[in-house]
């Protein structure tokens, strides 16, 4: 699921080598997040830094090297930075498992699918704010990821931390029926995809409510293979 709005934005725009530099920083950029949030957690305690370091340090070498390839790319620091520091705040309250903090990620890792469409084989490599966010089509891709994330995290609770809690169900399944309309406005493929996803959200928890952590993520790969093939073929 990390990978999934690189891959998607950049097969809409056209795949170049910068491409996999952006995916391959992002991945290391998630460790550092990732390693810092156990930090914080943890009252910054000692055994947890080295990671931290290490993480960063590999993030920036990849960072600059993007950056170099594409210098207008640090304007999106105006965007990530707050949603940055927003879930670094809900790691040292240790509310990092909330929905808000799911949410403030999962707008992060949406945004990579405009941050993609900017390096695209059309993308031009002047110095341009925010590239990629001109592209209308990839803000609306953006989105339904970005709704396809959520719902996600509904249903995963209702298989595993808030399984047999009725009123998450109730909200998972309401979300999931609500996101079939913008999916349908986008593609009938799309519509019928989220229409699926729903069918899921209602029936798994009540028919397989004692399903392995490893089986729940096993279905989320083969849904996150689907969104990518429906949004990267309707254009």
């Amino acid at each position: 699921m990390l990978i999934l709005p690189v891959v998607v934005g950049a097969l809409r725009a056209g795949p170049t080598w910068r491409h996999v530099l952006l995916g391959v920083a992002w991945l290391a950029a998630y460790l550092a997040f990732f390693a810092t949030g156990l930090w914080l957690r943890s009252g910054r305690k000692a055994r947890y830094a080295p990671p931290v370091r290490a993480y960063a340090l590999v993030t920036t070498a990849l960072g600059l090297a993007l950056l170099a390839s594409r210098p207008a790319l640090v304007t999106w620091g105006v965007v990530y930075a707050p949603l940055l520091a927003a879930s670094l705040w809900h790691s040292v309250r240790r509310t990092d498992r909330s929905l808000v903090n799911d949410g403030v990620t999962m707008v992060a890792a949406s945004a990579m699918v405009v941050v993609a469409a900017g390096l695209g084989s059309g993308a031009t490599n002047g110095w341009t704010w925010l590239p990629g966010a001109s592209d209308g089509a990839a803000w609306a891709v953006a989105g339904l990821v970005l709704v396809y994330f959520f719902g996600t995290a509904l249903y995963v609770k209702t298989m595993i931390r808030d399984r047999g809690d009725r009123r998450r169900y109730i909200e998972s399944v309401g979300y999931h029926a609500l996101a079939c309309v913008p999916a349908f406005v986008w593609s009938p493929w799309a519509g019928v995809l989220f229409a699926a996803l729903a069918v899921r959200a209602g029936l798994v928890p009540r028919l397989w409510p004692r399903a392995t952590p490893r089986a729940v993520g096993l279905g989320e790969i083969l849904a996150s293979v689907a969104i990518a093939l429906v949004l990267v073929a309707a254009r």
